[in-house]
Order: C-alpha cells, then sequence, then structure tokens
C-alpha cells in the first residue's frame, strides 16, 4: 500500500524497524559510487518511514540541532574521511523540533530519502537522508 508521496511504512503504519545493516551495500573504499550498487531491498526503503538507532556523530554545537548525522558506531572505530557510504545517515529534523547532542545511543524516526552528498572535489561522503526526523 503506497501514496503517491510516500511508502507506507508496514500495515499497522508504525515505521519500518532498520539497522545500518539493512542500508550496507558491496563496495570497496577505493570504489567511486554508483548507484547501481544500492540493493533492492535498500531501493524499496526509500520513500519510507523507518526507525533506526546509532549514535551522533559529534558537533560544535550541542542544543537546538535541526540537523545531525547519525553513524552505526560511537568513534571507536573508522569514522570520519574514509568510512563507509552506508554507515552514516544525514537526519533533518521535523519542522518545529530540534536535537540535543548526546553521546548515547539514540533512535530516530523519519522518511528516508536518497540523496547523494559530495565534498568539494566531487567524492561522494554519504547518500542517505532521513527528513522529518525525531529523536525518540
Amino acid at each position: 500500500m503506497a501514496s503517491t508521496s510516500e511508502k507506507a511504512s508496514n500495515a499497522s503504519g508504525e515505521p519500518r524497524e532498520t539497522s545500518f545493516d539493512d542500508l550496507k551495500f558491496e563496495m570497496e573504499k577505493t570504489d567511486a559510487f554508483k548507484r547501481s550498487m544500492l540493493t533492492p531491498k535498500i531501493e524499496d526503503l526509500f520513500g519510507s518511514k523507518i526507525h533506526i538507532r546509532g549514535y551522533m556523530f559529534p558537533t560544535l554545537k550541542r542544543q537546538g540541532l535541526t540537523g545531525f548525522v547519525l553513524v552505526r558506531d560511537n568513534l571507536e572505530c573508522c569514522f570520519g574521511p574514509g568510512a563507509a557510504l552506508y554507515d552514516c545517515v544525514w537526519v533533518k529534523m521535523r519542522k518545529g523540533e530540534t536535537a540535543e547532542f548526546s553521546i548515547r545511543p539514540i533512535a530516530v524516526e523519519g522518511v528516508l530519502r536518497f540523496e547523494e552528498f559530495a565534498d568539494m572535489d566531487g567524492t561522494t561522503r554519504a547518500i542517505y537522508l532521513l527528513e522529518q526526523g525525531s529523536v525518540d
């Protein structure tokens, strides 16, 4: 059941429980990103309301965040330049809502979209956008 603007979350209308493992696809760190790398399962998530858990990527601002990057791990691993594209999601908060930075794991809900974010040299650094986000 899908509308023209947004897919149904699931039969009950609740967001689809999603993990970073659901967003993972085959890609070597040296490969240039191509949308054809995304699996049908990932493509099916786009336009769906999802619920995903992770950590906020540190930022200088601590309160009133209208957007932030949600990452798989708490930086004790390999995040930063060279991290895998599927290990981060850019979250844009729902209009009028803000988030407060936390070092603890958080759960976020919103509509997953595909949007390629590239740096100044044209290298793709992120591909997932969560719109209308809210933090549990």
